[in-house]
């Protein structure tokens, strides 16, 4: 089962990219981040259309927003909500054999990294804690998959300087923290991790302030994929050859400033 997750930051605006990567990768499903419409505003035919019928959107005008995109069919949908806010950052379904999957929108946290003066940034790590509070009560044997872009990149690695992005948001050492209470809530694994150890670099995202992206090289891994202890040996058995982040998606004629990212897992 070959799944995908991308922010695609606003589904209407990039359709064509949208069905362009499903029929050149072909996932079995896509979980789609900041598609930024409402639900009957969601493009269905065109992703019908290309051979997904099986759909499932959580979103709200001009923001945010989350949509499970789907070959095989999605059961027992749910739309949780985070801190209270109303807004669409999580969607999960129940894909056939067992396997839960849920796709998440974590707060970016604006721009200083204070919760007394940032309420962005109290929010994401309020965000955060009740992610690790919620997944601790999943049992031992859950076959879950958690996606999305979860807006902190953990590893030393996972950016193009260390030093100086710890005090930026997205890296410091308290969204780090917190995001690594969420995986231990639940054992869960850091496929791109595991199966791309440091000290080599992964980047997920590249700023759209960069004139030429590529060339700077100024990226950070904000995009996860993770399993749960059941699903350990699935993700892992097909090693590299098995987990891809599309770069080249992020040098397409008006792009996402994030790329996609591929998991096949060995069901």
């Amino acid at each position: 089962m070959k799944i995908a997750t991308w922010n695609i930051n606003s589904v209407r605006l990039r359709i064509d990219l949208v069905t362009r990567f499903l029929a050149e990768e072909k996932p079995d499903v896509l979980c789609l981040q900041e598609i930024k419409c409402v639900e009957d505003a969601f493009p269905f035919k065109a992703l019908r259309d290309a051979g997904y019928d099986h759909l499932a959107v959580s979103g709200q005008a001009g923001y945010h927003g989350v949509a499970i995109v789907s070959r095989l069919p999605l059961k027992k949908v749910e739309k949780r909500e985070f801190c209270g806010k109303g807004d669409a950052r999580h969607i999960a379904a129940s894909l056939p054999g067992g396997l839960r999957v849920h796709n998440f929108y974590v707060p970016a946290g604006g721009d200083e990294p204070d919760v007394k003066k940032n309420e962005k940034f109290a929010h994401k790590l309020a965000f955060m804690d009740e992610m690790t509070d919620w997944f601790s009560e999943l049992g031992p044997r859950a076959k879950a998959v958690v996606v999305g872009d979860l807006n902190v990149a953990p590893r030393e690695h996972d950016v193009w300087s260390h030093k100086q992005l710890l005090k930026v948001v997205s890296h410091t050492p308290v969204e780090v923290e917190k995001l690594g209470r969420v995986i231990d809530a639940h054992g869960f694994v850091d496929v791109a991790r595991e199966i791309v150890p440091e000290p080599e670099k992964l980047y997920t995202w590249w700023s759209y302030r960069a004139r030429d992206w590529k060339a700077t090289g100024r990226g950070r891994r904000l995009d996860h994929i993770w399993v749960s202890p059941a699903l350990k040996k699935a993700a892992l058995a097909g090693g590299r050859k098995a987990f891809k982040i599309h770069e080249d998606a992020r040098g397409w004629e008006r792009p996402s400033d994030h790329a996609p990212v591929t998991l096949k897992l060995a069901l």
